[in-house]
């Protein structure tokens, strides 16, 4: 399988300069500070020889790469589309970080070994079996075991789908505040066990209610509830810990100082995701068979063993485990921004910007680099005023009533991701019927495809496949026509291939709106049910998409993050999963109520023949219209990273 890259990225070693300026107002303290004791006038300083060092060393290499360009905004005075097709064939969105490492000094240290890495791929994939086999077959169990109906069987499973997506949101900020990666995947591994364990004892109680298939069941019980739901929603957490430091933990195994070490984690992001798809086909084929052909007590059984070896496998492995202390909350330096900026509400900004508060981090070995300042969203600049009442007299600075510039800029970052990722929200609406109405579509449809009996959860794994066939064919077709058909090289920017993805869905939920047609025109003229090969389009498309969009976006914001916020801004891209999935099962519960009425069963009934699941295909397919258009109006608007080196 190809690794899962879009072109690569050339260093660019052009760096212009910024200019110096020192003229200061007596109101602002760009390099000194006032002292209210002995003690912090020496503080106070030695901050001030730190941040004239700063100032006079290299004064801010600045490199801005938007739409595939790199300028000196400050020079140019103008922004780039980042939509615009790059001419020098790279990925602007790692232009930054490819821009650190060149800039950064190469120290000889001992190369990283693939030992730990190794292990971590093999716990990803245990992992991945295990969540996927319960993941993908969960609305089937709640309908035909549980006898929920067809409208809150895929209302649960989206809300439970899209818990474990928002879990990593909470998982990034406790393991980089508080406990590490190693001590979050440590004590999620555990909740995780614990979850599957309860799940597979709801599965083996004996007063569970009978299989069902018609349309009046016997409800399962209270304890059956408890037990079950108390299972699964442990799992949810434990894999949403898991999913938020486990990945950080792999990469925390590598060098940042060798170019070796950059490139051999580079690979690993790659095998994660490979690891990802092997536990989605597997689960989606044998763990899916087991469930619904031999008992789903044994199919919870094997989850619930994988998550136990993968524990197993991390304790074994913890010798070797190279471990990260966390470095603090980035979500306090959000908020210290904000409360910073109300607080110097009545000072004046200063014209020059440079004038803005910015220190060079202390006990570091080497520059760090900062975020240069940018001209939206002034009022936050605020934050960056220094004066005299920006001092209390225990340091030189109080973080509430001053910032640095890059804390300032961070914050804004995520205010510039902003509408980006709200569009990513209503994409994810559309791929979470992957997991819920696909799989109740298909259950109406004759699943044998020849001598074979196909379980319509099945699907997934073909749509899996798909989307490594799409990630081969971005990188060895699209990829080079693009390249081939311009002279100067362009391609594909990310927020282009986001834009794609987007559009893909449109025809995704078209494809399923007319394939639900036809099903419904079938059935109603007395014929033979439509076999479930013709849902493979609609998977194939959502494939595309999900390609395009899902891998794009993560990298996307990876790019964009600030060193102190990459973790968190990982997870945040999850986190349209999550929400994309909570604003599914809202639609579906609305609609059906809405629709359903005493004398029409509605749109989304128990009995699809009855309904029409097809209107509800369209108004997804007008929602992701809708959702597109807004994208390409925000992703045209959207003001690149720009990076500024200290040496």
């Amino acid at each position: 399988m190809p690794s899962i890259r879009f072109g690569d990225i050339p260093r660019d070693k052009s760096v212009p300069q910024q200019d110096k300026r020192t003229a200061s107002p007596t109101h602002l303290l760009p390099l000194r500070c006032f002292a209210p004791s002995a003690s912090a006038a020496g503080r106070c300083l030695l901050h001030q020889q730190e941040a004239a060092t700063s100032s006079n060393g290299v004064s801010d290499q600045i490199s801005r790469h938007r739409g595939g360009e790199t300028m000196d905004e400050a020079a140019a005075g103008q922004r780039a589309s980042p939509l615009l097709a790059k001419n020098d064939g790279s990925s602007y969105g790692e232009e930054s970080q490819s821009l650190l490492e060149e800039q950064e000094p190469q120290v000889k240290t001992k190369q990283s070994g693939w030992r730990a890495p190794s292990i971590i791929l093999g716990l990803e994939c245990l992992e991945s079996m295990a969540f996927n086999g319960i993941a993908t077959n969960l609305v089937v169990y709640i309908r035909s075991v549980l006898h929920g109906g067809i409208a809150s069987s895929a209302s649960t499973s989206s809300l439970w789908y899209g818990t474990s997506f928002f879990v990593p949101i909470l998982g990034a900020t406790i393991a980089d505040t508080y406990w590490g990666n190693y001590k979050t995947v440590l004590i999620s591994f555990i909740m995780y066990l614990l979850g599957t364990v309860f799940i597979t004892v709801g599965a083996f109680l004996p007063s569970a209610p009978a299989l069902c298939n018609t349309e009046s069941c016997s409800s399962m019980n209270g304890t059956q509830h408890l037990v079950y739901f108390s299972g699964l929603y442990l799992t949810a957490i434990g894999c949403g810990g898991v999913r938020s430091a486990l990945l950080p933990l792999g990469a925390d195994q590598f060098n940042n100082d060798s170019s070796l070490d950059i490139q051999k984690r580079r690979n690993f992001f790659s095998l994660f995701y490979i690891c990802v798809i092997f536990g989605v086909i597997t689960s989606g084929t044998i763990v899916v068979w087991i469930q619904e052909n031999v008992s789903w007590a044994i199919g919870y059984g094997v989850a619930t063993a994988c998550i136990a070896l993968a524990l197993i496998g991390f304790l074994v492995g913890t010798p070797i485990f190279r471990r990260h202390e966390p470095h603090g909350s980035p979500v306090r330096s959000v908020f210290q921004v904000i409360v910073a900026s109300f607080r110097n509400l009545a000072l004046e900004l200063p014209a020059d910007s440079s004038l803005l508060y910015e220190v060079r981090r202390k006990n570091t070995q080497k520059s760090e680099p900062k975020l240069a300042h940018t001209d939206d969203f002034r009022f936050l600049d605020k934050a960056a005023i220094m004066s005299d009442l920006s001092l209390d007299q225990d340091s030189c600075t109080s973080p509430w009533r001053i910032c640095t510039v890059t804390q300032v800029e961070e914050l804004k970052i995520l205010i510039r991701l902003l509408p980006i990722w709200a569009t990513g929200i209503f994409f994810c609406v559309g791929i979470s019927q992957m997991h819920t109405t696909f799989i109740q579509q298909g259950t109406v449809m004759n699943t044998k495809i020849g001598s074979l009996s196909i379980p319509a959860a099945s699907l997934y794994s073909f749509e899996v496949i798909c989307v490594t066939f799409w990630v081969f064919l971005v990188n060895k077709v699209i990829i080079p026509v693009t390249r081939a058909c311009f002279a100067n090289g362009a391609e594909m920017t990310q927020l282009q291939r986001i834009g794609i993805g987007r559009f893909l869905m449109i025809f995704a939920m078209a494809i399923a709106a007319f394939l639900e047609m036809k099903r419904l025109e079938s059935v109603q003229g007395g014929d033979q049910p439509l076999s479930i090969a013709w849902q493979l389009p609609q998977y194939f498309v959502i494939a595309g998409a999900e390609c395009f969009t899902i891998i794009t976006q993560l990298e996307f914001f990876h790019g964009q993050a600030p060193d102190s916020m990459k973790s968190m801004l990982t997870a945040f891209a999850l986190l349209t999963t999550a929400l994309g999935n909570y604003f599914s099962s809202a639609i579906i519960t609305l609609i059906a109520r809405v629709t359903g009425t005493w004398h029409s069963p509605g749109w989304i009934p128990d009995d699809l023949n009855k309904g029409h699941l097809d209107y509800y295909y369209w108004c997804l397919a007008a929602i992701s219209a809708v959702n597109f258009v807004v994208y390409i109006y925000f992703a045209s608007k959207y003001k690149l990273k720009k990076a500024v080196i200290q040496v």
